[in-house]
């Protein structure tokens, strides 16, 4: 049963590798496309570096949460939580030029991008707060 269980999860991520392997050619975001009138979704070109992180992200936090239940220096929980802040800017910034580069620049390319500028303006105005 646990073989089982790991020949499938080998063979996910064989295709999601596959899948999501970014095309050198392409600064930004691999295509923006709209699925529905309120829903877009777009593949990102560095998805597998980014999941990545995400994963190192939650590992840190399980650590924290582990910190706190052990009873550890405040300061210390502290400290951890500012590295997970930061690690999570981190990924935020990365997925922002990947969006500028990529879905912005197409849109500007295309119809002047007015939309696309304002959503980015507002976006960054967000993560400044």
């Amino acid at each position: 049963m646990a073989e089982k269980k790991k020949t499938e999860k080998t063979a996910k991520k064989s295709a999601l590798l596959k899948t999501t392997s970014p095309d050198p050619n392409t600064p930004g975001c691999a295509h923006c496309a709209t699925d529905c009138a309120t829903e877009k979704r777009v593949t990102q070109p560095n998805k597998i570096a980014l999941l990545n992180r995400l994963k190192r992200i939650e590992g840190q936090i399980g650590g924290i949460r582990n910190m706190v239940e052990e009873d550890r220096y405040c300061v210390d929980i502290i400290m951890q939580l500012s590295a997970v802040k930061a690690a999570i800017d981190g990924v935020s910034i990365q997925l922002l030029s990947t969006h500028a580069n990529g879905c912005v620049r197409k849109a500007v390319m295309e119809d002047g991008g007015e939309d696309a500028l304002e959503e980015l303006l507002g976006v960054i105005r967000k993560m400044m707060r």
